[in-house]
């Protein structure tokens, strides 16, 4: 029975995933006994804090005590009364943290008794220490006191000592205790540790040779069809791939192979389309250049025939005739310069462009007084010369057909390099182009003049803006209407290869094989 790649895939994840459910499962009960251990070891040194905080306010209070009997200066019962009214509560405190019936509990029940003692024993004698006072402003130490015999006998050191004692024996067993539960929490976190890396690892080691298994099944076939793609890529459109696997990545390919024999269809079809088009764009071009070259003629042979009897106004429609012939010729060359863009592949070649832009100004016949300025800085470009020669004839004549003093007229060429491209700008001091008209002026047949006032096909920018974006690059215009007009491009540093290999392929496609 053959299993479909959703349903293997679905079941390598389930186990791999029910491992690692394990895993934290295991790791989730060893780290509640760590953290069990962890909390006693802070529970421990809680308590141990807390009895020595206690212990030293009991020795406060017996220092405080003390200072009373041999000087009688109220001033030093502060830390006494102070400790009073904290231990009781204290006492308490640390009566909760521990557990009851233990021999902790019980040390702690006892020392509060003793104290309770040792408590009632300083307040009689500093109540007859108050009274002996006032009797005598002058008395000293325990002289006069009714009880002064509980000092003598050392009543209050015997309670003070049974404390300490207490405390002492209270402290050491908890540092035991702590000692016990580290040794018990640094072998939990041990065998959490090595349990935990063990199952990891296993998990880990499952989940490999799983997904080796899925590579191995996945590669091979998969390659299959890369190679198919990669052919396809390089112009064999009748490359088929076989799978007989009978899954989701059969399915792949077969997809695959109907859009193979799709593409080789279509681009058969694409190439007879293309050959018809080059042919009927000929055909036309010739055919409808021959009656307004025939039209030209017989406007000239009136004129010549009619000699200086031709009536002016006659003689001025025949000029606008040939006029209006002369601008329907250079629109079909227009139009089919525009078309032809890219369908001839032209070798890149070494252009110097402050050359490249010398023999532009010489060929163009400049009127007297219009300037070209060239930067200090034009770089040298692989690239195509007659697309990079056709953008600037383009920019730099429409810069001196459309100048409004011409006489007067300054272009200039600027160019800043950046990481991949070069920024080329062409600026002018004309009249300005307004900013509503700076997308119009790059679609065909549009011009901003009226045609009888300044011949114009409307092709020019067009044919810029299209040979620019099949560089790779982009072309605007920054102008405002009376402030001359820069048009801004941006060209390559290196040949666009792979954008120049797909139109040649999609306008002159390699035989399928």
């Amino acid at each position: 029975m053959k299993f479909k790649l959703s349903t293997k895939l679905f079941a390598g994840f389930l186990v791999i995933s029910m491992l690692f459910a394990a895993v934290v499962a295991i790791n989730y009960q060893m780290s509640r006994a760590v953290l069990r251990n962890s909390q006693r070891v802070e529970r421990s040194q809680r308590i141990t804090g807390e009895a020595t905080t206690l212990m030293r306010n009991i020795i406060d209070m017996e220092t405080g005590f003390r200072g009373y009997l041999l000087i009688g200066n109220e001033v030093v019962l502060d830390p006494y009364y102070e400790g009073e009214r904290n231990l009781l509560g204290r006492f308490a405190q640390l009566r909760n943290e521990l557990t009851l019936g233990t021999p902790q509990y019980e040390r702690m029940v006892r020392a509060q008794y003793l104290f309770q003692q040792w408590a009632a024993y300083s307040h009689l004698l500093i109540g007859e220490k108050r009274e002996a006072l006032r009797r005598n402003p002058a008395q000293t130490g325990i002289e006069g006191l009714e009880h002064r015999n509980l000092t003598t006998d050392l009543t209050g050191k015997i309670l003070m000592d049974q404390i300490r004692v207490l405390f002492a024996v209270f402290d050491q067993e908890e540092a035991d205790i702590r000692v016990k539960q580290r040794v018990k929490l640094q072998q939990s976190i041990r065998e959490t540790r090595i349990l935990s890396v063990s199952i990891t690892l296993a998990t880990i080691f499952l989940g490999l040779l799983y997904a080796g298994y899925m590579v191995r099944l996945f590669s091979r076939r998969i390659s299959g069809m890369i190679e198919q793609a990669q052919r396809i890529a390089g112009g064999d459109y009748s490359t088929q791939a076989r799978d007989t696997a009978d899954d989701e990545l059969t399915t792949l390919t077969e997809s695959l192979n109907v859009m193979t024999d799709t593409i080789n269809t279509n681009i058969r079809q694409l190439e007879r389309r293309n050959q018809e088009l080059d042919q009927f764009a000929y055909v036309v071009s010739h055919d409808l250049k021959a009656p307004l070259r025939g039209i030209e003629t017989a406007s000239r042979w009136i004129e010549e025939d009619m000699g200086q009897g031709l009536p002016e106004h006659i003689r001025e429609f025949l000029l606008l005739m040939r006029t209006r012939v002369s601008r329907m010729e250079n629109l079909i060359t227009g139009i089919l310069d525009l078309a032809r863009v890219g369908r001839t592949p032209q070798a890149d070649e070494a252009v110097f462009v402050r050359q490249l832009l010398r023999e532009i100004i010489d060929s163009l016949e400049l009127p007297a007084g219009f300037a070209v300025e060239l930067p200090f800085y034009l770089p040298t470009l692989h690239t195509n010369r007659v697309q990079l020669q056709q953008v600037f004839t383009n920019l730099i004549s429409n810069a001196v057909k459309y100048h409004h003093h011409p006489e007067s007229g300054v272009v200039r060429i600027g160019c800043v390099e950046g990481p991949r491209f070069y920024t080329f700008s062409v600026a002018d001091n004309g009249p300005g182009i307004a900013p509503e008209y700076h997308e119009r002026i790059f679609v065909i047949f549009q011009t901003l003049t009226e045609r009888d006032t300044l011949e114009s096909t409307g092709v020019g920018l067009a044919i810029v803006k299209k040979i620019v974006e099949r560089q790779g690059g982009a072309i605007h215009v920054e102008s405002a209407e009376g402030q001359g007009a820069t048009f801004i491009f941006t060209w390559p540093k290196e040949p666009n290869r792979r954008t120049e290999e797909k139109a040649n392929k999609s306008l002159f496609p390699t035989r399928v094989r």
